[in-house]
């Protein structure tokens, strides 16, 4: 397999064929994409690129390598693996909060016409900070993430202010999420910036 990119036709080999080295051949098992960059030593995509048929474990560290970069493109396996990463990290950030109110013993007891409740509302502002801070750590990224899946499906990055819009934005930019990978899309890369 050649470094090249975009890679040469061999002697003899049509352009387009099953050869994996043409990005239309499905690589480990994923389906073929444009304008895949070739791997690297670890077999991973350079960072300017986006990487389709990313892991997991793969997407988190993706994730936090590429912090605060609103330039390229990523693929629709790099954003909903991280959306699964955040609501997990939102489920433990509860959890942790919620702990952290009983402990103190700032749960209060509430009384209202015959009605009891009770209110998860700490007095103390310690007790959701751990939450807060997860939060605030992770809003710059998540939203470099979504602009650059939103140019991979060749949109501008500007659609990303809809999250401003109460309610129908978020809807809007969430669909937007679940649109294809466009060639098109490759426009935003710039690989001899980020290497």
């Amino acid at each position: 397999m050649s470094d090249q990119y975009p890679p040469q036709n061999p002697p003899g080999q049509q352009p387009g064929g099953n050869d994996p080295q043409y990005g239309r051949a499905p690589q480990y098992g994923q389906a073929p994409q444009y304008g895949q960059a070739p791997a690297g030593s670890k077999g991973e995509p350079p960072l300017w690129a986006p990487w389709y048929g990313i892991s997991f474990g793969g997407a988190f560290k993706r994730f936090f390598k590429k912090y605060a970069t609103f330039t390229g493109r990523a693929s629709r396996s790099e954003y909903w693996w991280w959306y699964l990463w955040s609501a997990i990290i939102g489920a433990v950030g509860s959890v942790v909060t919620g702990i952290l109110v009983a402990a103190t013993g700032t749960t209060t007891t509430t009384t209202s016409s015959g009605h009891v409740g009770f209110s998860t509302m700490s007095t103390n502002p310690l007790a959701g900070t751990p939450f807060w801070i997860i939060g605030l750590a992770l809003i710059i990224p998540t939203l470099a993430l979504i602009v650059r899946r939103l140019h991979d499906a060749n949109l501008s990055g500007l659609l990303a202010l809809l999250l401003l819009v109460p309610f129908f934005g978020a809807i809007a930019v969430f669909i937007m999420m679940f649109l294809p990978s466009q060639p098109e899309g490759a426009r935003f890369d710039h690989p001899e910036g980020n290497r």
